[in-house]
């Protein structure tokens, strides 16, 4: 049975505190594990959330400050030890090239897993598997930094009532799905669109074209929210988003579930981030993300 969910490894901006560690979000996704920003101490988030090595299929990082990628090296070697049966790829802003390969290398250990170096230098499609097309677009932030969407392709659900009526069965089906026509009935007239499913991540990032073009009909949106409304200013001088700007943009985007993190230490009351997000006209479901949480995209339209 095909499983997506989004489990939250950590939720701190810049330093962990007692309750939070550094970023770390793995996405299942049917067969599939990508794994965004693994911050300091994923691997042992991991190891207390049932995450295994073995569901690392991708890693996503959105760009190098260490709350972001200083678990890499841990998590790379990790792949390593349990020697992961499958190739990993590894996406990142192409000006820290450097930063990734020493923190692959930051220590000896013995490679036995094939990582594929896949650095980020423009917006557009990374990649495509079976199931997504994976793309990135530039954010805004001191240093360069991407976020990544996912989009799954639409596809079309036959309905049985209707191929009945008209006669079509068994192998015929697929002939009128490969063709788009048998004997004179029309895909259309016995099928309905299934549009594909959407998730967007977007790490720290003043407001720009980039977060709203990743925000865009997805159907999670999981979006740094670093500073409370009253700290606006704060949050634009270091390049970060508050609680309303953050729904604010998923509210324009039709965003179905947000989902909000990368909480400054400053600040002792999430609620305090929901009611924000409220107040900013966000009317959708809305998770303010905690360590080890598990969060299900929502279910399709």
């Amino acid at each position: 049975m095909s499983v997506r969910e989004l489990v939250v490894l950590g939720t701190a901006s810049q330093v962990p505190t007692r309750h939070r560690n550094h970023n770390g979000y793995l996405l299942r996704w049917d067969g599939q594990g990508l794994l965004f920003d693994p911050g300091e101490g994923t691997q042992r988030q991991m190891l207390r959330a049932g995450v295994a090595a073995h569901d690392i299929n991708r890693i996503c990082i959105t760009h190098f400050h260490g709350d972001h990628s200083l678990g890499l090296a841990g998590v790379i070697q990790r792949i390593n030890l349990d020697r992961v049966p499958h190739p990993v790829t590894a996406h990142y802003p192409a000006s820290g090239e450097r930063f990734f390969d020493r923190l692959r290398y930051a220590t000896a250990y013995r490679e036995t897993v094939r990582i594929a170096q896949r650095p980020v230098v423009e917006d557009g499609e990374l990649d495509r598997s079976t199931s997504y097309l994976l793309e990135a677009r530039k954010l805004s932030h001191p240093v360069e930094s991407y976020g990544y969407r996912l989009v799954e392709p639409d596809a079309r659900r036959m309905l049985p009532d209707l191929l009945a009526a008209r006669g079509i069965a068994g192998p015929d089906i697929g002939r009128l799905q490969r063709a788009g026509e048998l004997n004179g009935v029309t895909l259309d007239e016995v099928s309905e669109l299934r549009p594909g499913q959407r998730f967007a991540f977007v790490m720290d990032t003043r407001l720009c074209d980039g977060v709203h073009a990743l925000a865009e009909g997805v159907d999670m949106l999981v979006i740094e929210s670093t500073f409370l409304d009253e700290d606006v200013q704060l949050a634009t001088d270091h390049g970060h988003l508050t609680a309303g700007q953050a729904a604010r943009v998923a509210a324009e985007a039709n965003v179905r579930h947000l989902v909000l993190t990368h909480f400054s230490q400053r600040y002792t009351d999430p609620d305090e981030f929901a009611r924000q997000a409220r107040a900013a006209g966000f009317a959708g479901e809305l998770t303010i993300a905690r360590d080890l949480l598990r969060v299900p995209l929502p279910k399709r339209r």
